[in-house]
């Protein structure tokens, strides 16, 4: 399966290298279409963003904050780019789908509902 090039700004994509322990996060930059940040459409999840979406897979409808490992809060829906979600989620558009591999190995389709930019 071809997946999506993801829009990402050059300020989030500089501070997301240096995180490159993760060959997930890894593999998302390299297909990422870098833009500066006050190019990124409001319709597309970055850094910061507050991002409601459906898993498909179980019909579940989540509102996270997507934010760097050290901001991470999962009691106040604050979750690390790191995560599989995080990740996942990362670069994407409203409407737009991802199927992503969690690490049961269970393969879950998630779909972009909206997306706020905090900053």
């Amino acid at each position: 399966m071809e997946l999506e090039k993801l829009i990402i700004s050059e300020q989030d994509y500089t501070r997301l290298s240096r995180l490159r322990d993760s060959q997930i996060l890894e593999d998302e930059l390299s297909r990422a279409v870098l833009v500066p940040s006050d190019q990124v459409p409001a319709n597309v999840v970055k850094m910061n963003a507050r991002v409601t979406y459906l898993d498909e897979s179980n019909g579940t409808t989540r509102e996270v904050e997507l934010v760097y490992p050290e901001e991470a809060d999962s009691s106040n829906g604050r979750i690390s780019v790191l995560t599989p979600v995080g990740s996942a989620l990362l670069g994407l558009e409203v409407g737009q789908t991802i199927e992503w591999l969690f690490p049961n190995q269970q393969s879950r389709l998630l779909r972009v509902i909206s997306v706020i930019h905090t900053d």
